[in-house]
């Protein structure tokens, strides 16, 4: 509710949940309470999902579509503005923590020949969010999987090392990145990479 209109009451929240607003209240003392835990819960599941995607250690594709599946999962689980709490530092240092692992991941992508060098300074790191975040919103008939098969390849075909193919697909296009997330084990038993 929050997502669609931000301005939404407790009233209506609690009613939307099939509860009484007093026991909205009970839990959070405020709407700013309630904003608050729904903004940690985001950003937590988005520390989760990084972690998830095993950025440092796995093979970069894998690490890539994994990372844009979860942040996909995420983002339609939690779909409310984090800009909002970027006031609180302790909710911005977390979030700028994620931002750093992301384009300490993106630097090792294009150093391992993922993705091209040369394209223009900030334009990897910002690019990635934009595309999940559409995918995430409007690609609602895909599976998490297939919206980020979609979001991988037409960020490879963009920023892939040699563009579009002959094809319209990418050499190095998501259909390898997601075969090798499906292959690549998961989980807390898998081998580190």
């Amino acid at each position: 509710m929050l997502a669609a209109d931000p301005g939404a009451s407790i009233a209506s929240i609690a009613a939307e949940a099939g509860v009484d607003r007093r026991t909205v209240y009970r839990r959070f003392a405020s709407r700013e309470d309630l904003l608050a835990a729904i903004h940690h819960s985001r950003l937590a599941a988005v520390e989760d999902a990084i972690t998830d995607a095993r950025l440092r250690e796995a093979p970069v594709a894998v690490a890539l579509h994994r990372y844009v599946e979860n942040i996909i999962t995420v983002n339609r689980t939690w779909p409310v503005d984090l800009s909002l709490m970027l006031t609180d530092d302790a909710v911005r240092t977390r979030r700028d923590r994620s931002v750093q692992e992301v384009d300490t991941f993106l630097r090792r992508a294009t150093d391992e020949g993922l993705l091209r060098p040369g394209a223009p300074e900030g334009w990897a790191g910002p690019l990635l969010p934009e595309l999940i975040q559409l995918a995430a919103r409007r690609q609602t008939h895909l599976s998490a999987a297939q919206a980020a098969d979609v979001v991988v390849s037409t960020y490879l075909n963009g920023l892939g090392p040699n563009g579009l193919g002959p094809n319209g697909l990418s050499p190095n296009g998501s259909g390898r990145a997601r075969e090798a997330a499906r292959t690549a084990p998961r989980g807390r038993d898998r081998a580190v990479t």
